[in-house]
């Protein structure tokens, strides 16, 4: 089977509680991978998501796999936390490790399709030192920054666009 086919994922949010649980439910027969993203976002169905691990069994595929993204959140369920491999990205520290790693995620095809790539790269590098300051500073706590602010890669894609 096809990859594909073996794979599906979605974004919780408002009313996606039941079509994840319905992918939960599939995928935990026919085998294959579920992706729940931002859990945090749907923290009203969280205990319902708690019931769904709680009542897998032992009978499921032995290539099914659920991945939960969040950020921390209280509303995450305990046992499902203690249950699973829990895997953390965290920002690399310092100025120049953070911005290294911003630069390995840019592909070439977004500066070859840029119109004025000269002023691209130029605004580009801003908003990637900005990033990596705002990043290196958090370590800080309330000595970095008055007011605690982040400035996560996703908004530096959406500063990219």
């Amino acid at each position: 089977m096809e990859m594909t086919k073996k794979y599906d994922q979605i974004s919780l949010g408002q009313g996606q509680g039941p079509k994840a649980e319905r992918m939960i439910n599939e995928f935990a027969k026919k085998g294959g991978w579920v992706l729940l993203q931002n859990c945090h976002l749907a923290a009203s169905w969280m205990p319902e998501l708690e019931k769904i691990c709680e009542n897998l069994d032992d009978k499921l595929n032995d290539d099914f796999r659920l991945w939960l993204t969040s950020m921390p959140t209280a509303a995450f369920p305990i046992s499902v936390l203690q249950n699973s491999v829990k895997m953390t990205l965290e920002p690399p520290t310092g100025l120049k490790s953070n911005l290294l790693r911003t630069y390995g995620a840019i592909d070439d095809k977004d500066l070859s399709e840029c119109k004025k790539p000269d002023v691209y790269k130029k605004l580009l590098f801003g908003f990637a030192l900005f990033h990596a300051i705002v990043q290196d500073r958090r370590k800080f706590g309330p000595i970095g920054w008055n007011i605690a602010y982040e400035f996560t890669n996703e908004d530096f894609t959406v500063c990219k666009r």
